[in-house]
């Protein structure tokens, strides 16, 4: 979560992560569509297997894999910690469907998801979700709205929950937003008891069967600007949470049979409370984005004068949150200003910290060179990218900026023009291509010359994509660079370069 992130946010901003807001989503026109038929299908599984098909995850990974590599300009991926059971991954969501992507795809457990309900019903979606083994979740909110009775709603998340208990105690990856929906803040808001209730039902039945501990794994989950493409993703592994048990024999006997059972409300708020203060501290635990954004400033102004340029995302993550952990504890309400301003000055110019030079003023290098070669590597991958994956990147563009589950699903209408280009798009493009060749060559067109001229075309549209992909980023450093010359001519600048001579000296003092 970075400089280019969203200015939306809540008016419920705190300053402590036990007075986080508690906020019901609003509700999408998907969510307020339920679909009881399709949910009762479901597949389940209440004896700590995986629900979900190891084929079909196989060929999801496999293409999340691929969404993966367009969507990011750079990833960056901590380990987490090794351990025997199963681990629950919990993070703050505020970008759609790209937020378990990147978890998921960043440790080695076969996961199971929980999610909203129309996540398993919806056309395409709904498919990959159910072989992936997600389990539907009818929220407050839903079930507030009128959109399902109680009685019904309370079977479907007892069944998900059990489902999500057994497979974690059998020694599954689960992915969890315990927020329990996307938002736009610059802190978490409350968590939900949900992943409390089943992490301490799972490591209850992983006890009574003598099977090894799960843990609950916080994670960090950071985007430069979470809504853009090609935008930059850190994901950081802190340590994990130990899972206290329910040491009643009728608790552990009701869970074995398939019985849902309340561990403790103490207990579920204990958990609750410590994941909160433990994901906070991977979090921008901002007021608002705009002091996050100054906190960034600062660190890039502060690694320049200690001549320690912050060169990659995950350096710019931690140093930022070492300003934060300062300016937290101290009263430096001019410095906060003055960095808040002129981050502010480089915002509205699709600017960060990073056009901060060595001489702590802008940087006003050309990058004529990039744009240049980014420019004709865009040109001559344009033959082949334009009309195989064209029509996908225009549909993914309009989608993602006229959804009405707001802009933290833009990235995710982007992941699915990828996801699904493979085995859609891409496979026609290439035999419709592969026969036009074989007839303009006067090569006899049989079956298996047009197979092997289609995975030719095929093999031949990713290297294509890859090149686009290369010259965009280039073209988009030279953008960059024409908005911090044109920002260094004009009055903006003026002010920004001030700003930043009466910043330095204090920063130094500060420690």
């Amino acid at each position: 979560m970075g400089a280019f992130s969203t200015d939306t946010s809540s008016e419920y901003t705190v300053s402590d992560a036990s007075e986080a807001p508690d906020i019901d989503p609003v509700l999408s026109s998907g969510a307020l569509r339920i679909n009881p038929k399709k949910l009762n299908k479901v597949p389940w599984d209440h004896t700590g297997e995986h629900p979900g098909s190891k084929v079909a995850w196989s060929v999801i990974k496999s293409l999340a894999k691929l969404s993966k590599y367009y969507l990011f300009r750079s990833v960056e991926e901590q380990s987490p910690t090794n351990c025997d059971g199963g681990r629950i991954y919990a993070s703050i969501h505020i970008n759609g469907l790209v937020d378990p992507l990147s978890i998921i795809l960043s440790q080695e457990k076969r996961p199971i998801t929980m999610g909203r309900h129309d996540l398993a019903t919806m056309p395409f979606i709904g498919w990959l979700t159910r072989r992936m083994g997600n389990q539907p979740v009818i929220r407050r909110a839903e079930q507030k709205s009128g959109v399902s009775d109680q009685d019904f709603a309370k079977s479907i998340n007892h069944r998900t929950l059990l489902t999500m208990s057994h497979c974690i105690s059998g020694g599954h990856g689960a992915v969890v937003m315990p927020e329990g929906k996307s938002h736009q803040d610059s802190k978490l808001h409350k968590l939900r008891t949900g992943a409390m209730r089943f992490a301490i039902n799972a490591s209850t039945i992983a006890s009574s069967k003598g099977l090894p501990s799960p843990v609950i794994q916080p994670v960090g989950l950071h985007f430069r600007c979470h809504h853009w493409f090609r935008t930059d993703l850190f994901v950081e592994y802190p340590e994990p949470i130990e899972i206290p048990i329910v040491k009643t024999e009728n608790h552990s006997r009701g869970l074995n049979e398939g019985t849902w059972m309340e561990p403790p409300e103490d207990m579920v708020r204990e958990l609750r409370d410590e994941l909160q203060n433990r994901l906070s501290e991977v979090t921008p635990e901002a007021p608002d984005w705009e002091t996050y954004r100054a906190w960034q400033l600062l660190a890039h102004i502060k690694s320049r004068q200690e001549k320690q340029t912050l060169e990659s995302f995950s350096q710019e993550v931690i140093a930022t949150r070492k300003i934060r952990e300062i300016m937290t504890h101290r009263n430096e309400s001019e410095l906060a200003d003055d960095a808040r301003r002129a981050s502010t000055i480089l915002h509205s110019r699709d600017l960060d910290g990073r056009s901060v030079s060595n001489d702590i003023s802008l940087d006003k290098k050309p990058e004529i060179l990039k744009g240049a070669i980014g420019l004709t590597l865009m040109a001559m991958a344009s033959f082949i990218s334009i009309p195989s994956t064209g029509i996908q990147t225009i549909l993914a563009w309009y989608l993602g900026n006229n959804s009405d589950e707001g802009i933290d699903a833009r990235t995710t209408h982007h992941m699915f023009a990828v996801f699904f280009s493979p085995i859609t798009f891409w496979p026609l493009f290439a035999l419709l291509f592969s026969y036009y060749t074989l007839e303009v060559l006067s090569i006899e067109i049989t079956l298996s010359a047009l197979i092997i001229g289609g995975l030719i075309t095929m093999m031949a549209i990713q290297f294509s994509n890859t090149v686009m992909l290369s010259g965009y980023d280039l073209w988009t450093d030279y953008t960059a660079s024409r908005r911090r010359i044109n920002l260094s001519r004009s009055d903006e600048g003026t002010e920004f370069t001030e700003l930043l001579q009466k910043i330095a000296p204090k920063l130094v003092a500060l420690k």
